[in-house]
């Protein structure tokens, strides 16, 4: 695994509206795919997949902000609509006029809310297909750590304060299969932890809210999706639950799915080989035509 200061380096960082975004550029091609991470960690997690995805066609990766490597300002609400707008500017500051979407966790509500921008004729750029992998988009269906439950009510804060690695690394333990080794838990929560960032969750995690207010938004704008789509789930995810990618797959028109039956909730961190390598065929089959 690539270490943090390895990935710092290969990166830089471009200003947003409320502080700036490190992003990192792999590969090359006309038609980039556009990594959207997941909650609490940060684009660190595809280092990998994306090295693999990149033999043969651009990445672009960023951290949104309050995460990773990117700012973590105290005073922003770290709404989803603003970490869409984060990657607009990201794909703006790239050069980015047509996108793959390659999205986990909280980073696939942010993809939806791209797609509803896009229904609205609000997206700068084209998309040219989705891919969606183990996220809570329906959270009903859901099932949420103890501590991404606690972050949700009043007590989130303090549980933010007293919160260290080794109480971050058993949480995030339980969600892998097979854990990875000591080091990778221990990079993610020095990404983490980096700039305060372990005090910014209890906001950041309202995020979680904003699914079920606008679920008829983000929902409908799979429902109504007309670009190629592929829904790659691990099954063993205690938390973006098998049901979810099947419902997900089911909603949207076309979508392709693929299952990994012994993964967890981080499938590009247990095996991201296998995960890279059902995206490449996925958007070779794409680009020859024989996706719809």
């Amino acid at each position: 695994m690539i270490d943090p200061s390895a990935w710092r380096a290969r990166g830089r960082e471009i200003d947003a509206c409320d502080g700036r975004v490190f992003v990192v550029e792999l590969g090359s091609g006309e038609t980039p795919v556009l990594v959207l991470h997941g909650f609490p960690t940060s684009s660190w997690d595809f280092a990998e997949a994306a090295e693999i995805v990149a033999k043969d066609r651009r990445v672009v990766l960023f951290d949104f902000l309050g995460f990773g490597l990117s700012d973590k300002p105290h005073d922003m609400a770290y709404s989803l609509f603003e970490q869409a707008d984060v990657a607009t500017m990201v794909a703006r500051a790239c050069g980015i006029r047509r996108a793959h979407l390659w999205a986990h966790d909280m980073g696939t509500s942010v993809t939806t809310e791209l797609l509803a921008r896009r229904e609205r004729g609000l997206l700068p750029f084209e998309v040219a297909s989705v891919t969606l992998m183990n996220g809570s988009v329906h959270l009903d269906m859901a099932h949420p750590t103890v501590g991404q439950r606690i972050l949700r009510t009043r007590l989130g804060p303090a549980f933010a304060r007293l919160t260290r690695k080794k109480l971050f690394i058993a949480q995030l333990e339980r969600v892998f299969v097979k854990p990875p080794p000591n080091e990778v838990l221990e990079h993610m929560w020095e990404l983490l932890a980096r700039c305060d960032g372990v005090l910014r969750t209890p906001s950041i995690i309202r995020y979680m809210d904003e699914r079920d207010t606008f679920v008829r938004r983000w929902i409908g704008a799979l429902e109504r999706l007309d670009v190629p789509a592929l829904v790659a789930w691990a099954a063993k995810d205690p938390v973006a639950v098998l049901a979810i990618g099947e419902q997900l797959a089911s909603e949207i028109p076309g979508a392709e799915k693929v299952i990994w039956d012994d993964l967890g909730h981080y499938p590009q961190v247990e095996d991201p080989q296998r995960v890279a390598e059902a995206i490449r065929r996925f958007l070779a089959r794409l680009d020859r035509g024989t996706v719809r």
